[in-house]
């Protein structure tokens, strides 16, 4: 076959411009974290899927175990088959294998481990079933109202559903309660063996005052995010679910805590505004990354690069 005479560049068609909110997946709600008080809501209340954010429910069990005595950091958590089995995002320990409660958390909290998530669940209720109904108990009991967990890790399924108000209910509840043990969502990365694990939380590289708490993308759930930053003294919490991009989805959740740290600073100074005050419509969502999505229950795709043939 003779050869191509020049190289050919393949390029995507040019995508359309479109709203973050015309997404039909898209949700976001922000509020203060010590008071409660909302200062942005978008379709907070219809259910979606959490992804990888289901993990933060999971740390909330693990840090009450901890909390309560039940396990400790230092204890090893054996690797079943079935936790060996999950898709990635994964840690890829082998069936046998085992790690400290310590280093599970940490795995969680920045490579998104699906198969350690697994792990845990087993080493404390002795199924990920059991687990998981607790998770769907104590949520209830935390009062997100509208939410259902029915694995530890977040891989796809149609009955584990969640709201943004929901996850900011258990984003507060997880700074409330476990204060000693927050400072897992700030880690920039996790060194296990010779694997260097970076958090897939990008905004506590590029924005001021983030430590936390947690990504998410599947498929079905789209981007998630769930972000807490401190200014000033106040803290806010910010989650964003459904976003078409990573990229679009950091930039969002970025925009609405500057734009709810301004509203705070405003009030200082005797002024009203309101965050939707300030949020600008994005422009064009539909980029590259897109082209690039697969279901693995966590982070971040990697987009693909142009070649020529």
């Amino acid at each position: 076959m003779a050869a191509l005479a020049h190289p050919v560049l393949l390029e995507a068609e040019p995508a359309a411009a479109t709203s973050l909110y015309a997404q039909p997946k898209y949700a976001a709600f922000v509020a203060v974290a010590d008071t409660g008080e909302i200062l942005y809501s978008r379709q907070a209340d219809t259910q979606r899927f959490p992804a990888s954010i289901t993990k933060v429910m999971t740390l909330y069990i693990v840090f009450e175990q901890l909390a309560a005595g039940n396990i400790r950091l230092d204890d090893r958590v054996t690797v079943s088959k079935f936790a060996a089995s999950q898709r990635p995002s994964k840690l890829g320990l082998k069936a046998g294998e085992t790690l400290t409660v310590d280093q599970a958390i940490r795995s969680l909290a920045t490579k998104s481990a699906n198969d350690i998530s697994v792990a845990l669940a087993e080493h404390i209720s002795g199924s990920a079933d059991a687990f998981s109904r607790l998770m769907t108990k104590r949520a209830k009991e935390l009062g997100m109202a509208n939410s259902r967990f029915v694995n530890p890790n977040g891989l796809p399924d149609s009955r584990q559903v969640t709201t943004a108000r929901d996850i900011y209910i258990l984003s507060q509840a997880t700074i409330r309660d476990f204060p000693q043990y927050y400072g897992y969502y700030a880690q920039q990365q996790f060194v296990f063996g010779n694997q260097v694990l970076p958090n897939h939380n990008h905004l506590l590289r590029t924005m001021p005052g983030v430590d936390g708490i947690k990504t998410g993308f599947t498929n079905a759930a789209g981007f998630t995010l769930a972000a807490s930053a401190v200014r000033d003294g106040r803290r806010l919490i910010a989650v964003v679910l459904g976003g078409p991009s990573r990229v679009a989805r950091d930039s969002n959740v970025e925009s609405l805590l500057s734009a709810g740290f301004t509203v705070l600073a405003a009030r200082n100074r005797g002024s009203q505004i309101q965050v939707a005050d300030l949020l600008a419509e994005p422009g064009d969502l539909n980029d590259r990354l897109l082209e690039t999505l697969v279901e693995q229950g966590s982070g971040e795709p990697r987009a693909r690069k142009l070649t020529s043939r």
